[in-house]
């Protein structure tokens, strides 16, 4: 069966349920744990936006006209602090629209350790899913994507923005602070400007991964040097398959690429 990869669909249940995108239909990922899996990459590469053939890809899978021009492809999606959508600008102003100028929320995420982050409202829990987070809370909810930025940017002194995805496959153990009182905490110290849209929300998401054994290391694998991925599917957790209890692949990473399951 020919797929081109993209983004595992997910669903919050207990473990996590992941499917690859398939013609017609999808792959549910589950039924192959623990057992072998196989797939080549056949040397085509698909633009995840205009879909025409490419040689590489840039940011989430796009070619470098739609990575330069497309509103999916703009500096925002990186840095929310510079999204214009509330003011009614953009590279697309109707994008802009219904994928920023939204309710997004800022919060802290447990992966390797604690995390600060926003997502459109819409994406939760997906978001923290596709990150691979152990636990997470929201801390506000905003009226669009630029005040999460501000909010975010503000919260950067204190807590990273970045996961080390190495430790988070690991499944490195977290043994700091409750989210819960992290949240309280981080109101009391930062302007009234910036806690307005504070949440009395004091729910902690929790999530489990469907990993047989998590490994003491990770050695992670591409399609363009290994374009024949053969192993025992040990785990799946963010956006990474385990092969053989040692090995990951990023599946979000190769949006795009044309590969053949063998299953």
């Amino acid at each position: 069966m020919e797929l081109v990869l993209a983004k595992m669909e997910t669903h919050f249940e207990d473990p996590i349920q992941y499917f690859l995108p398939a013609p017609n239909s999808k792959l549910a990922l589950q039924p192959f744990l623990g057992k072998e899996i196989q797939f080549q990459f056949t040397g085509i590469i698909f633009c995840s936006l205009c879909q025409k053939k490419i040689a590489k890809t840039f940011g989430e899978g796009f070619c470098f006209s739609c990575f330069s021009t497309s509103a999916a492809a703009s500096p925002c999606i990186l840095r929310p602090e510079l999204c214009q959508a509330h003011l009614g600008l953009g590279r697309d102003p109707v994008y802009e629209e219904k994928n920023h100028n939204q309710p997004h929320l800022v919060y802290l995420a447990q992966t390797d350790q604690i995390k600060v982050g926003i997502t459109r409202k819409t994406q939760m829990p997906t978001r923290w899913i596709d990150q691979g987070a152990a636990a997470a809370i929201v801390l506000a909810e905003v009226p669009n994507r630029y005040l999460s930025g501000v909010l975010e940017v503000a919260l950067k002194s204190q807590f990273s923005d970045k996961t080390n995805w190495q430790n988070m496959l690991k499944n490195k153990a977290y043994d700091g602070p409750d989210l819960t009182d992290i949240k309280w905490e981080l109101e009391e110290s930062l302007p009234t400007d910036l806690t307005q849209f504070w949440t009395d929300e004091e729910a902690i998401w929790s999530f489990n991964y469907p990993v047989m054994n998590y490994p003491t290391q990770v050695k992670s694998l591409n399609l363009d040097q290994t374009p024949l991925i053969k192993g025992t599917l040990t785990g799946i957790r963010g956006q990474y398959l385990y092969i053989d209890g040692a090995f990951v692949i990023n599946i979000r990473r190769h949006t795009g690429y044309q590969i053949k399951w063998e299953n």
